[in-house]
């Protein structure tokens, strides 16, 4: 089997068809950023780096049986009003997605991408001529993440919820503890995390909360991830999770990352997928 990876990243797909026991003859990987490249090859030496996803062509490749991806999602998020959406710069990189699909014709397919306005998802179900089905990973994971999830591989449904919950993907001993008198003055508990506002900003943004350890971790951002995912650990006292619970939070095997710099590796993994959700959909090929 030909597999044909697009927007690569650090290659989750890779980890999802090996955790399977999938086996494939050549994984094809359309990838730029040196770092994540670098972690991929570390793990999987034998990968084929085939460079920027506008430059691969069909016709250079063999047979492929198996493409998938997950596009830029930064002009599509609900979260941005003034985004370009698949007009965008980054996002409509999906057309090159669509372009290599249309190349390559292959027996399987997957795009991931985030919750979107219904404008762009009915473009991309229109293209692909799937419904997607939208998989949260706190199903298989302590962290929230909605994605939609667009394949024509047969019968997929929602992955059985496994119960785990950020307490259970903690190290013994905590990565970095803080606290700051700022923080007790001015902190209010909500139903999954307390907030802070210590900048009198009068707002509460992402890094200024700390999470519950019995409860879920927020979706692991795409940038300053370490800041961003804060844990309660005493009365006054809070965390912040390593590099090896940020994997955990995307089912990445521990020390998956290492051999980059810390900041590189919660980068990747705020850009990466949630591992397990792939395997659960991964698991339904036929080969």
């Amino acid at each position: 089997m030909n597999v044909l990876s697009l927007f690569d990243g650090m290659s989750c797909g890779q980890i999802a068809l090996n955790k399977l026991g999938i086996k494939y003859d050549n994984y094809f990987s359309s990838e730029i950023d040196k770092y994540a490249i670098q972690v991929t090859q570390n793990n999987y030496p034998n990968t084929k780096q085939i460079g920027s996803v506008t430059e691969v062509k069909g016709e250079d490749l063999p047979k492929i049986d198996l493409l998938f991806g997950g596009s830029p999602c930064q002009d599509l998020s609900k979260a941005k009003t003034d985004g370009e959406g698949l007009n965008g710069d980054r996002s409509g990189l999906f057309w090159e997605y669509v372009r290599l699909l249309k190349e390559t014709k292959p027996k399987y397919f997957l795009l991931e991408n985030v919750v979107m306005k219904k404008q762009d998802e009915e473009v991309i179900t229109n293209e692909l001529g799937v419904q997607p089905i939208e998989i949260n990973s706190n199903l298989v994971s302590a962290q929230n993440r909605r994605r939609l999830y667009w394949t024509n591989i047969p019968e997929i449904q929602q992955p059985k919820d496994k119960r785990i919950f950020i307490k259970d993907i903690l190290l013994n001993e905590p990565f970095q503890l803080f606290r700051d008198e700022r923080i007790e003055a001015t902190k209010i508990a909500t139903k999954n995390y307390v907030k802070w506002d210590i900048s009198n900003k009068g707002y509460y943004s992402q890094q200024d909360r700390a999470y519950y350890k019995e409860g879920k971790m927020c979706c692991v951002p795409k940038s300053q991830v370490k800041s961003k995912v804060n844990v309660i650990e005493l009365d006054g006292t809070y965390r912040r999770l390593s590099p090896i619970e940020v994997e955990r939070l995307q089912t990445v095997p521990d020390n998956y990352t290492e051999g980059v710099s810390d900041t590189q590796r919660y980068n990747m993994l705020g850009n990466g997928w949630t591992v397990d959700v792939i395997a659960h959909i991964f698991k339904n090929i036929e080969l």
